[in-house]
């Protein structure tokens, strides 16, 4: 008998469960059709500083950013540009997309806006970020994976390998284009537990 009233209470609340999510689905369809055009110029400004940053040329005529597509996401792409002397950290580690990360980074909108900064953190050392690296927006993974202990990088990341569609606050819109400005400082864990 309470296996069948169980049952009975599972087919009851189970068709509502499905018609809420069913709705609550329409409606991020809807404010996704919404955002599309409400943050058109917006999206169209962010692509054109993408592509320009890609186009962008030293005195020599060499492009400053590469363009990095990892082979395990062939649709993903983001930039990036080294500041350091990357053969002087070839041979450091390099971290996993699961390996927890140490770094130091701000990022920026593409009009130079600071959404964020390891810069006040001090619970790892000081201004040191510390995460697992899977646990961050897909350009993260990109660029780090890329990356060795030792290197500073700038990272531009599209929207569709950051926050995407979403409105993540007053100054990052959807579509946003992401600016890091990274330096890899350790990979803690790869050689011992983290803490």
């Amino acid at each position: 008998m309470k296996k069948f009233l169980l049952w009975a209470v599972a087919l009851i609340i189970l068709p509502t469960i499905f018609v809420a999510c069913e709705e609550e689905k329409d409606e991020d369809e809807e404010e996704r059709k919404n955002y599309w055009v409400e943050y058109a110029n917006w999206r169209k400004a962010n692509l054109a500083f993408f592509e320009e940053k890609y186009a962008e040329t030293d005195s020599t005529g060499k492009l400053v950013y590469e363009r990095i597509t990892p082979s395990w996401d062939a649709s993903s792409t983001i930039l990036m540009r080294w500041y350091n002397d990357r053969s002087l950290t070839e041979n450091a580690m390099r971290p996993y997309s699961t390996s927890y990360i140490d770094v130091i980074y701000k990022g920026t909108t593409y009009q130079d806006t600071i959404f964020d900064t390891s810069f006040n953190n001090t619970a790892y050392g000081d201004s040191i970020y510390r995460s697992k690296l899977s646990d961050n927006i897909k350009g993260w993974v990109i660029a780090l994976t890329n990356m060795h202990v030792g290197d500073h990088c700038q990272v531009i990341i599209p929207h569709t390998c950051g926050y995407g569609d979403k409105y993540t606050s007053d100054i990052l819109l959807p579509y946003s284009t992401l600016v890091f400005d990274i330096k890899l400082r350790d990979i803690p864990g790869l050689e011992k537990p983290v803490k």
